[in-house]
């Protein structure tokens, strides 16, 4: 190959690959602004040395096992023994105060709130530090708005969580903070303005939260300084009534095989575990888990992840506003009637807390998965429903020969007996509907629906 030859090579490849290149321009990566322990904010809502909060310098962040995770995961975020990260009382007299009405009213409007509920959002707050280096939308302060942006928070930041576990305030300057919207898996993070990238940084180890599906109780933190010290920290409070458990003390990975996702993934939360998933996006709410790693019975410290494999592809938002199609449509309408009241009562509990679709997903969704075993003989005898037993109008022919057909007079036969069994055809014919007897019991395909429903 001459030296021509190979240049004019090298220059088409080039050319095949700036095409290529541009297949990606319809999805674009989504720019993510990098935040830094301790380093201010360009144009903050408050100013950092203000005093209302204090990040943690020394908090690595740990590895994740599905970028997207429920408010509620054991483990997601951390605490210690020193209750004052986030000055609460502080903020509130801030953004109370008459003078800052301008920036208060930019605030509320946020986080979907008056002015005048500002006290009382605040106090259903808790401070908490992350674990992880978390994606949200963060907000600064510009002529006068609140002017939203992507933000990547490095773990030990503190902030403040709601009553869901979503970060809702960066501590140190008082920026509201709402969920990240994006594709996890598609980020380009800029480390500038000071924010330079941290040790520990990992593209893969990136979490993205999400609201729980009921509202919590209490959060249950580590302790970034003593890893084996748990934290029960009630909603609301600062530290104050936090109670501390044994972080190493081993929790059983319960039997999850048939399970739903979401079912799945409640049991671990019970069990003080945390669900992983392989991929970027999380499995549908009602996919059914056909495997645990590790397997059931093994004994894990406290907010270890337990990966779940799951039954068919598909990947949803995790708020459970997607998910399998087709198995929701497999209940006969004839069922629905008598088992809706077992089915609907369950995610009432959680639907009306912020997402509807992150709880009445779910149990649409994994009921016939589960259903399909138990109810699948009854199906089949429906199916097998004899629609053609009334082409056997045989009888109406049969019986009118023998009463119109009079013997020959040469040689006298009798009249033909053999045909006057043809009513005898007539009696299966009759009994049709009771063949129609098993269409009946298709309601009882959808039993199960009621065994998984929460």
């Amino acid at each position: 190959m001459t030296l021509r030859a190979f240049m004019h090579r090298i220059a088409l490849l080039a050319i095949f690959s700036l095409l290529l290149s541009g297949c990606d321009k319809g999805n674009p990566l989504t720019v993510v602004k990098a935040a830094a322990v301790g380093v201010p904010s360009l144009a903050p809502f408050f100013e950092e040395n203000s005093g209302l909060g204090k990040d943690a310098a020394t908090v690595r962040s740990q590895p994740v096992q599905g970028s997207l995770q429920r408010g509620d995961t054991p483990g997601l975020y951390g605490g210690s023994k020193q209750p004052t990260i986030c000055d609460v009382v502080k903020l509130e007299r801030f953004l109370t105060d008459p003078r800052n009405h301008q920036k208060a009213q930019a605030w509320a409007d946020v986080l979907n709130i008056g002015t005048d509920g500002i006290p009382e959002y605040l106090d259903r707050l808790t401070p908490v530090l992350l674990r992880h280096d978390t994606l949200v939308k963060n907000h600064d302060y510009k002529k006068e708005k609140a002017v939203p942006y992507n933000s990547l928070l490095q773990a030990g930041i503190a902030i403040l969580v709601d009553e869901q576990g979503l970060p809702a305030v960066k501590c140190s300057c008082g920026n509201p903070l709402r969920p990240f919207e994006d594709d996890t898996g598609r980020i380009s993070v800029q480390f500038e303005d000071g924010n330079k990238k941290w040790a520990g940084y990992e593209r893969d180890s990136v979490v993205a939260v999400k609201p729980a599906a009921r509202k919590l109780e209490r959060v249950a933190l580590v302790d970034v300084q003593e890893p084996a010290r748990g934290i029960n920290r009630p909603v609301g409070t600062t530290g104050e009534r936090d109670t501390a458990f044994n972080a190493e003390k081993r929790r059983t990975v319960p039997h999850l095989a048939g399970r739903s996702f979401a079912q799945a993934r409640r049991e671990l939360i019970g069990a003080g575990l945390a669900a992983g998933y392989a991929g970027q996006g999380a499995p549908p709410e009602g996919a059914k888990v056909t495997a645990t790693d590790p397997p059931a019975g093994t004994e894990l410290p406290f907010g270890r992840y337990v990966m779940l494999s799951v039954a068919g592809g598909g990947t949803s938002g995790f708020d459970g506003t997607s998910g399998p199609t087709t198995p929701t449509t497999t209940p006969p309408p004839t069922s629905s009637g008598p088992r809706t009241p077992p089915t609907s009562t369950p995610p009432s509990s959680g639907s009306s807390r912020g997402r509807p679709g992150a709880s009445s997903s779910p149990p649409q969704s994994s009921p016939p998965s589960s259903s399909t075993a138990p109810g699948s003989p009854s199906p089949e005898k429906s199916s097998s429903r004899p629609s053609p037993a009334p082409s056997t109008g045989s009888p109406s022919t049969g019986a009118p020969v023998t009463s119109s057909a009079p013997p020959p007079p040469p040689p006298p036969p009798p009249p033909p007996p053999s045909t006057t069994s043809a009513p005898a055809t007539s009696g299966p014919a009759t009994s049709q509907p009771a063949t129609s007897g098993p269409a009946t019991s298709e309601p009882a395909g959808d039993g199960p629906s009621t065994a998984v429903a929460t």
